[in-house]
């Protein structure tokens, strides 16, 4: 399978630069996984596609302001750090620029020197083993100096930091938002709840890896990034539940489907626990859980059209976004949505 297979054609003014001020207001587009027929709504109307009994699975991950610029000490030379993992209490794992002068032994300091960073070790792919020293508490210095990690395609200012995140963020830990969740309100959720929709929580913390491009064009050379996750008891037993009575589980996002799809045994059970997934999933990948997923446009030729091909097939996936592309959909994190399920049950 190439990683042409799944090119597309996208005008670089459909790239949504800022989020609407109504988070529900977006267009939505609802795609017959197995028919590929499509409609075109509005996402608060996304209530009337859910039924009582369904589980809507949301990602409650918290992206924290890991975009830090600072300067090297004894040049003043300015430098861009990104904090990825937390390898340590006080030890990250960073994406730094420029890296080449940044070597083991490298001091950086933020905000005048409220925060300082010493270079201790390259790890895999070039990325910076980081120790801070600081007064206080670290999240409090980052929330004050710490920029949010927009995408590389957005190239406008983020005017309020609160707009990347969802509106049920809890776990602090992602490099970036899970951002089909964007899209819900506290009173959509509301509503949605009212239906009797049951609503289910897992945390995958979003690593700047769900940004890194296809390279080979065998997709099945590629290897994938690596992120953390943890499903409760409570939410396992909720989604096993669902399953047993019939009922749709409903993932809101791609970080949500691959959460649930790792945490699965082959007979489709979710197992409670954390751990660390590599899960790629594309096109011949037999669902173990999700049913229907909700999720936003994504770049020509990721593992993220890869996914959704998966689920609704290539061919019909590459036809309804050139719909899309006609109508003027906007496309990635603060654009519009999908609603990808089978709608001859509705």
């Amino acid at each position: 399978m190439k990683k042409s297979d799944f090119y597309f054609d996208l005008p670089e003014e459909l790239i949504a630069q800022d989020p609407l001020e109504d988070r529900s207001s977006s267009r939505l587009l609802c795609l017959d996984k197995h028919t590929g027929a499509v409609e075109h709504h509005i996402f608060k109307e996304i209530v009337d596609y859910l039924e009582p009994g369904d589980c809507l699975v949301l990602n409650n991950t918290k992206v924290i302001p890991a975009r830090l610029l600072g300067e090297r000490e004894g040049t003043g030379a300015h430098v861009e750090l990104l904090l990825l993992k937390r390898r340590d209490q006080d030890v990250w794992e960073t994406l730094v620029r420029p890296g080449k002068k940044c070597k083991p032994g490298t001091f950086v300091t933020f905000g005048d020197g409220l925060l300082r960073g010493e270079i201790l070790d390259t790890v895999e792919e070039g990325n910076r083993l980081v120790k801070f020293t600081y007064e206080g508490i670290f999240e409090e210095v980052l929330d004050r100096l710490g920029e949010m990690p927009l995408p590389p395609y957005i190239t406008h200012k983020l005017q309020d930091k609160g707009r990347y995140q969802t509106v049920y963020a809890k776990y602090e830990g992602s490099a970036a938002a899970p951002t089909a969740g964007l899209h819900f309100t506290k009173g959509l959720l509301q509503q949605i709840a009212e239906k009797q929709v049951n609503i289910a929580f897992v945390t995958l913390h979003v690593g700047l890896g769900t940004f890194r491009p296809v390279k080979e064009e065998d997709i099945l050379n590629h290897h994938m990034h690596s992120e953390y996750y943890e499903i409760t008891k409570e939410t396992a037993d909720l989604i096993n539940a669902t399953k047993k009575a019939g009922k749709r589980v409903i993932c809101v996002g791609t970080t949500s489907t691959r959460t649930v799809e790792s945490a699965a045994d082959e007979n489709g059970t979710v197992i409670p626990g954390s751990g660390n997934t590599e899960i790629f999933i594309y096109p011949g990948y037999q669902f173990k859980v999700l049913d229907a997923l909700i999720t936003n446009f994504h770049l020509p030729e990721s593992t993220l059209v890869m996914l959704v091909s998966a689920l609704a097939g290539r061919e019909n996936v590459l036809a309804a976004y050139k719909e899309a592309v006609d109508l003027r959909y906007r496309f990635f994190s603060f654009g519009d949505a999908m609603f990808i399920a089978d709608f001859s049950k509705k």
